[in-house]
């Protein structure tokens, strides 16, 4: 009986090794799953940092786009604004300009062809600086007032203004006037003209 035993047992035993092996291999085959599954991970946690990338560049950009615009209203709040309530304009002037005068004058427009005739005029405000002495003129920002009508005139060439056949430059426009450039205003270039120029680059003259 116990050798029937053992022969029992013993056959039990070999019955079970191919069922123990199948575990094993079933437990190897997992084991495999979850490695390949993991390695699919790694790679698509790598295409995510790839991915993500572009955005941070993006979010550095902002940042970057945030500082300049930060320093430009910086440079804004620094500058001294000139409003005029009569015709309805502000122009923006550098921090240096503090102490600035307003020099007002007229512009004559001439009958082109009778120039002794004066058939249009208005009034021509000019931005001086505060270094401004008789013995050391600087620069002056001169800016001519015109009514609608009185700039398509001149555009029409119905009237001249000054010898030079050259048109003012317009600065801006509201409903009521528009804001011009003398033709040449600079010709003598004294001194400060250069930081004029850099001025009126900057579209200074805003309307309301």
């Amino acid at each position: 009986m116990i050798i029937k035993g053992g022969t029992v047992m013993k056959k039990i035993y070999l019955m079970g090794i191919p069922f123990i092996l199948s575990l094993s291999l079933a437990g190897c085959n997992t084991a495999s799953n979850i490695v390949v599954a993991s390695s699919t991970n790694a790679e698509g946690d790598s295409e995510d940092v790839a991915q993500e990338s572009p955005k941070t560049t993006e979010k550095t950009e902002h940042v970057i786009e945030e500082a300049n615009q930060t320093e430009a209203n910086s440079e804004v709040k620094e500058n001294i604004i000139y409003e005029n309530q009569e015709y309805g304009f502000t122009f923006s002037l550098p921090k240096s300009w503090s102490g600035y005068k307003i020099v007002t004058d007229t512009w004559e427009g001439r009958d082109i062809n009778q120039q002794d005739k004066i058939t249009a005029n208005g009034p021509i405000l000019s931005i001086r600086h505060p270094q401004w002495t008789e013995e050391n003129p600087r620069q002056d920002i001169p800016i001519m007032v015109f009514t609608h009508e009185q700039w398509i005139s001149l555009q029409k060439e119905e009237f001249v203004i000054g010898a030079a056949p050259i048109l003012p430059s317009i600065l801006g426009e509201n409903d009521n006037y528009v804001f011009a450039l003398p033709a040449r205003y600079n010709f003598a270039f004294p001194e400060g003209y250069e930081e004029v120029e850099d001025i009126l680059e900057t579209n200074p003259l805003q309307t309301k």
